[in-house]
């Protein structure tokens, strides 16, 4: 609906204070591994560094699952980039920040954007 604008990432910070709830609260340890993987996306989208560390460590918990390995993946693959870059460069131009030479480079390598 809001692809593409900045309102796409508006309610994220809702939403990440919602998973902390209840991963804090520990529903999510009662919900079968793929709807764990939606808990811990708001972790991987956001750009703090710990929050990434966080989707990676509940998701690794799962990780005996084979339906798990892709979003396990995913969660390594957004935290490296959280990690080099301390953003996703690819937010850049929608949320107008000015991008580097190395996101710039980076966005130009196939499968850089999620």
């Amino acid at each position: 609906m809001f692809r593409d604008t900045p309102l796409a990432f508006a309610t994220d910070p809702l939403a990440l204070a919602a998973a902390k709830q209840a991963v804090g609260a520990g529903f999510d340890t009662g919900m079968p591994n793929l709807r764990r993987m939606f808990l811990y996306l708001p972790f991987e989208h956001s750009e703090a560094l710990a929050d990434q560390d966080e989707a990676v460590r509940r998701l690794e918990a799962v990780k005996g699952d084979p339906q798990m390995a892709a979003a396990l993946d995913y969660a390594h693959r957004h935290r490296e980039v959280i990690r080099r870059f301390g953003r996703f460069p690819h937010r850049n131009a929608i949320l107008g920040r000015e991008s580097t030479a190395e996101e710039r480079e980076f966005l130009r390598q196939s499968g850089s954007s999620f």
